[in-house]
């Protein structure tokens, strides 16, 4: 499978490279930042620089030809309320629109837990312009003809995985390296996710058990 991380130096996006590269697929990872490549080039995925907050769907569209799946686990960061919008809304929803015009049927996107329409984030907290933009991708997403997946880890942690989760229940934490192991996993179990969200805790089920429950 050719798969294209899209944020492709981000921690969990790091991760989830060396996971698919370990399993022989070949994975392109998008980067912004030329001198991030390196780090790419570690995890065995192939870097590739592009600002996706500034290209339109056509040319999105030429970035994702030939890729089986897109991984969405880019960010603005927060802080800049304009920036989030542009990235974590608009180019999301420009990279589904370039996935379908390219043939990508294939879509995952890392959101976060509590990512809905009513996510109940006041309007005076600096979080509020990330869940409404989070909000929207994912809305959007699940709009689409697309084959997607819409993932929702609780509070991300650097701790080393465990390999283990559980889905649903109330927020709590999970490390990274675990959500690069779901969004791995959803990717080789379309049969139980493609249209499914899942919102997922640390736990003890075997990501892989986690995952094929959710049919």
């Amino acid at each position: 499978m050719r798969v294209i991380v899209i944020g492709g130096h981000g921690k969990v996006a790091l991760h989830l490279e060396r996971i698919l590269s370990g399993q022989g697929h070949a994975v392109s990872a998008v980067i912004r930042d030329p001198d991030q490549a390196e780090d790419v080039v570690a995890t065995g995925a192939e870097p590739v620089v592009a600002d996706v907050e500034h290209l339109s769907v056509d040319e999105l569209a030429t970035l994702l030809a030939g890729h089986d799946a897109v991984v969405w686990s880019a960010g603005a960061g927060g802080g800049d309320p304009e920036r989030t919008r542009a990235v974590d809304r608009d180019a999301a929803i420009r990279s589904m629109e370039a996935a379908v015009q390219a043939g990508v049927r294939r879509y995952v996107m890392v959101s976060y837990f509590g990512s809905q329409p009513d996510h109940g984030v006041p309007e005076s907290s600096s979080f509020w312009h990330y869940a409404e933009a989070k909000a929207a991708a994912d809305e959007h997403l699940r709009g689409t003809d697309l084959d997607w997946t819409v993932l929702g880890p609780s509070r991300l942690t650097d701790d080393d995985g465990t390999g283990a989760i559980e889905v649903g229940g109330d927020a709590s934490e999970v490390p990274r390296e675990d959500v690069a192991a779901v969004a791995a996993a959803v990717l080789g179990d379309p049969a139980a996710t493609v249209g499914r969200t899942i919102r997922f805790n640390t736990g003890t089920t075997p990501i892989p058990d986690a995952v094929s429950s959710v049919a």
